[in-house]
């Protein structure tokens, strides 16, 4: 009773924002308290809309009305951002290196090369990629497909994991708890980090297509230039 009331009390400070998926994510901690937010935290990393900047200080928020403890809800939610990031590792593991190379063969611009460098740079660089991916929107479910087609080891890929998402919802479960009912005006500033990720992954993919379009053409150009020879000979 008391964490509904809590979350009647949260919502009313920001109705209008609480739609959709977001909505959802309320009744579930209405219905199962802290769990509820890990279940929702869970989901957050399989399906990415889901608004873990919205459940977070949400969750924080109530839990600063004693609905909860702080120590239950970051107990919660990390947990179910490890299962999430778990289940994502198992997909990666399941793909595998041989159907992540037929895959990349099946998608135009891309090379069995691109894969290759992938993955060599991933495993140099892996440990810090799954630490600081866990910190950054879109790349923080991401991460884990790697980690899973490279089999990362699985003890190290859970402490990394585990820790990185212990940080990032602590910050954001924090900052709920300490605004209280304007525990809404996180996700301003949640928004236009994932902002800047979004237009730089995009800039990104532009300038890979680009560089592509052009050596594919001079590709052309020079087989081009060999056969007018061949002929002319």
């Amino acid at each position: 009773m008391t964490t509904t009331i809590a979350l009647r009390t949260a919502t009313a400070a920001a109705e209008s924002a609480l739609t959709g998926l977001a909505a959802w994510a309320v009744d579930v901690m209405e219905t199962l308290g802290a769990p509820g937010a890990g279940l929702a935290i869970a989901l957050e990393n399989l399906f990415p809309p889901l608004p873990s900047e919205v459940i977070l200080p949400l969750a924080g928020f109530t839990a600063s009305q004693g609905s909860f403890t702080l120590a239950e809800v970051l107990f919660w939610t990390t947990l179910g951002s490890v299962v999430g990031a778990l289940a994502l590792y198992a997909v990666g593991a399941l793909l595998g290196r041989d159907r992540t190379r037929a895959v990349a063969k099946a998608i135009p611009l891309v090379d069995v090369a691109d894969v290759d460098r992938t993955e060599a740079w991933f495993l140099r660089h892996g440990r810090a990629a799954v630490f600081f991916g866990r910190m950054i929107p879109l790349f923080r479910s991401l991460i884990s497909v790697p980690a899973g087609v490279t089999r990362m080891q699985l003890l190290l890929f859970l402490a990394l994991t585990t820790v990185g998402s212990a940080i990032w919802n602590t910050v954001f479960v924090l900052a709920g708890f300490a605004l209280g009912e304007s525990w809404h005006l996180v996700e301003p500033w949640a928004d236009a980090f994932q902002l800047v990720v979004i237009v730089a992954v995009v800039l990104a993919v532009a300038a890979f297509v680009a560089t592509r379009v052009v050596r594919v053409r001079e590709h052309r150009r020079r087989v081009g230039r060999g056969e007018a020879t061949e002929g002319g000979l």
